[in-house]
């Protein structure tokens, strides 16, 4: 079986979909990366990224409700793919296995 390349972005952002669960649309993306990483992310970006992910095959979307809160218009909500799973279960255990290859001592000395 051929392996699933995710960037970092990408892998950032399908596992923050992964973790809002159905409250996963752009907007709410954009503000867990930027709350929960510390890191300045624009809208477009995400925008882009969650488009890419869906046309690999990582993440589906579906259209919610219309809300009042957005003037009626409606959320595009994205989900996990199976294929998005496997993708990010692969990217964790790669790096696990590099985590691994670290010498204990190199990372005494780091402090981790």
């Amino acid at each position: 079986m051929k392996r699933a390349f995710l960037g970092e972005l990408e892998e950032l952002v399908l596992l923050t979909v992964a973790a809002l669960q159905e409250q996963a649309y752009c907007a709410s993306v954009t503000q867990t990366i930027e709350q929960q990483m510390a890191r300045s992310i624009s809208f477009p970006t995400v925008h882009v990224t969650l488009q890419r992910l869906e046309e690999k095959g990582f993440a589906i979307s579906r259209m919610g409700g219309a809300t009042a809160e957005r003037g009626g218009r409606q959320k595009r909500l994205f989900t996990v793919t199976a294929a998005g799973q496997r993708a990010l279960i692969e990217c964790r255990a790669m790096r696990s296995q590099l985590w691994e290859q670290i010498p204990t001592q190199v990372l005494e000395l780091w402090g981790a």
